[in-house]
């Protein structure tokens, strides 16, 4: 087993620290953000199983073992899950709550805890999705529900959660955060699920222009360009999900191809049959 603390651009003693408890040290020159320091982190790692916990003395190491015995189980990644009391605000435990049933919704699945850092992965799956992690503080909101699209198997482990070491604060602030986390969701959502996005929205302009035109036909018998235009808005929105399912569904073919070769993607269209010689000797007939 190897740990590695990558420390982000820190100004204390932290990298000396970790040095001398026998941690690989990885250092940015300056901050990056907490995706960033997890995308180095997995990059430099060597094992089959990347486990993830911040450093705030919030997780509890000793449950570590569980999260990994759970991949055992079959589950590509295992989240540490924290109880709602277990939140720091009544305003955080609010907004957890209704990210997890967001991606409830877009997944099709039950999330139990979108936002925690601490899970334990399988090294393959997770460097998969590295291109899509951001920088920021919601690197775990979009490798969940890219698993899950994906096909992946996750699995929640409840574990308990500690307060803050002394000294230490979240450097995520609800409001600011809050509206990137929404905004995260809906692009992973439309990357990987868009017609989650598109028919509802579709469906929703489609009845508002029947609701309306019912409406002024009732008060003036007549057939409003508003109407007309939430219906032409309806059919385009609709037919960008198709559109956007189809190229979604070609992004999934060319990660398929480039994991296990051109034969793992069934064809797309028709070949046309070679020709033998033509009876004269000469080239291929036509």
């Amino acid at each position: 087993m190897e740990v590695i603390v990558v420390d982000d651009g820190s100004t204390d003693e932290t990298a000396c620290i970790a040095a001398a408890s026998n941690a690989s040290v990885i250092k940015h020159p300056y901050p990056l953000g907490n995706g960033a320091a997890v995308k180095t982190g997995a990059r430099a790692a060597r094992g089959e199983i990347l486990l993830f916990l911040d450093a705030d003395g919030q997780h509890d190491p000793a449950e570590a073992p569980r999260l990994v015995a759970a991949l055992g189980e079959g589950y590509d990644m295992a989240v540490g899950a924290r109880s709602s009391d277990a939140q720091a605000s009544v305003g955080r435990r609010l907004a957890n709550g209704l990210y997890n049933r967001i991606a409830s919704y877009m997944t099709g699945q039950r999330v139990l805890d979108l936002t925690s850092g601490f899970r334990a992965v399988r090294a393959s799956r997770f460097r998969e999705f590295l291109h899509l992690l951001p920088n920021g503080f919601s690197y775990p909101t979009t490798v969940t529900m890219a698993f899950y699209r994906a096909g992946y198997p996750v699995t929640f482990v409840p574990v308990q959660v500690r307060g803050r070491a002394p000294g230490s604060r979240s450097h995520i602030r609800p409001l600011r955060d809050g509206a990137r986390f929404l905004l995260i969701i809906f692009r992973v959502a439309t990357l990987y699920s868009p017609l989650k996005i598109f028919a509802p929205t579709a469906a929703l302009l489609f009845l508002s222009a029947w609701a309306y035109y019912a409406y002024t036909f009732a008060t003036m018998h007549r057939f409003t360009n508003m109407s007309a235009a939430l219906l032409i808005t309806s059919v385009i929105i609709f037919l960008m999900g198709l559109i956007s399912e189809q190229i979604t569904m070609l992004l999934y073919r060319g990660r398929e191809e480039a994991r296990h070769g051109p034969e793992a993607a069934p064809p797309t269209g028709a070949t046309a049959p070679s020709r033998g010689p033509r009876p004269d000797g000469g080239g291929p007939g036509r």
